[in-house]
């Protein structure tokens, strides 16, 4: 049949017989390719008026998503026209030790990651991170945490260049998850010259570990922000390359100048400093400009006026005001006071000795030695910590 198919020659030499033959052939065959094309129509026909795969379906039935997460997840995906792709990633993710929370979870927050192409983009990812030592929960966590970002190759590069810094990978984690931008910032432009400014102005990688939790943009922020930051710091009264330094970063990062200068009044205000009080309190207390005011106010009617303390011991002493008013000073007033007022204690104790020590060495220096002569000083002092005045006197001195 083949050759005689490929002839092209002109009718007036075609053999009768052979046209006879190959019109019978044809018509012989001509039933079954009938039933075939029909059979194959009525497919074409089947397939073309089938429903349309079901994303906003599929999110809810097989990703665990919740209807609102699907509707809004299904926008990005509404291209997709079979569940081949999404199931691939699905599978991909479940052999990770992935929960089915845990991947509703991962594609609510990044729904395009149901369209990635597991042999070419998700499982070479897998082999060279884990190439670079991180187990296959690491691995899992990472993707919970940026799924988008952990299908870029850059991942890998970034993720060896954060996890010394930050000490380890859990660290890292948690920094991630407070500032999504250290694995989509530029290394070589952004982290690494802002990492190594700050290493020049005294900050180890610790240091700098530290600040990224509170101030998760530290690093990843323009650089030039981060020398004006380091300027405000130094503004305040606190030099680079000193051990209050990071504190005082800490408490002007993304502060302008206005603004610290609006705190500062309020604080020479509130506490009744001079410019040279509220200089020697910030110097020592940097993290003072964080405090909201309303603290601030109360914590200057208590030690000001019910302690009795003078403006300017406050302001050598700025670490009265990082303890809890409700939990430590009040309390231990409460005590220091009535054992003055009873003989039990010599009047020229600091009420900021009995401020600063620890809870262990307050009942053994404060309490414990008044057993006898205050039996209920113990009770009352409890009482206090828990919010509850102590009626006048009732720690029953007896002498």
């Amino acid at each position: 049949m083949l050759p005689v198919q490929k002839q092209h020659l002109p009718l007036s030499f075609r053999p009768r017989t052979t046209v006879t033959l190959l019109s019978l052939r044809r018509h012989q065959c001509r039933l079954p390719t009938t039933r075939f094309s029909t059979t194959a129509a009525a497919a074409a026909y089947s397939a073309s008026n089938a429903a349309p795969f079901a994303v906003e379906e599929y999110l809810v039935a097989t990703c665990h998503l919740t209807p609102a997460q699907a509707l809004k997840a299904s926008k990005v995906l509404s291209h997709l026209k079979s569940p081949s792709r999404p199931d691939a990633v699905l599978a991909f993710l479940s052999g990770l030790g992935l929960s089915d929370a845990d991947i509703a979870a991962a594609v609510a927050y990044d729904p395009k990651l149901l369209c990635s192409e597991v042999e070419r983009t998700l499982a070479p990812r897998l082999a060279e991170l884990r190439d670079i030592g991180l187990s296959p929960s690491q691995i899992a966590r990472l993707v919970l945490v940026d799924p988008a970002r952990f299908r870029r190759p850059t991942v890998v590069s970034k993720l060896q260049y954060y996890v010394p810094l930050f000490g380890s990978f859990d660290n890292l984690l948690q920094a991630v998850r407070s500032n999504a931008y250290l694995l989509s910032s530029d290394l070589e432009r952004v982290v690494k010259p802002n990492v190594s400014f700050l290493m020049e102005c005294g900050l180890g990688a610790c240091d700098i570990a530290k600040l990224s939790l509170p101030v998760p943009r530290l690093i990843t922020t323009n650089p030039e922000r981060v020398r004006e930051m380091v300027e405000r710091a130094e503004a305040v009264g606190v030099p680079r390359r000193t051990g209050m330094f990071r504190h005082a970063l800490l408490a002007v990062a993304f502060l302008s100048e206005e603004k610290i200068a609006a705190k500062v009044e309020f604080l020479k205000k509130t506490f009744r400093w001079s410019d040279a009080e509220v200089g020697i309190a910030v110097s020592k207390l940097p993290l003072v400009l964080k405090h909201s005011k309303d603290r601030l106010c109360r914590m200057s009617e208590f030690l000001i006026t019910q302690v009795g303390l003078e403006p300017e011991y406050i302001a050598h002493r700025p670490a009265l005001l990082t303890y809890s008013l409700e939990r430590r000073l009040m309390p231990r007033h409460y005590v220091v006071k009535f054992l003055k007022e009873n003989g039990l204690l010599e009047q020229d104790r600091s009420y900021y000795t009995a401020v600063q020590v620890s809870e262990n060495v307050f009942m053994e220096k404060f309490i414990r030695p008044y057993k006898e002569a205050a039996p209920s000083l113990a009770q009352d002092y409890a009482a206090a910590c828990r919010g509850e005045a102590p009626e006048p006197n009732t720690g029953s001195a007896s002498v």
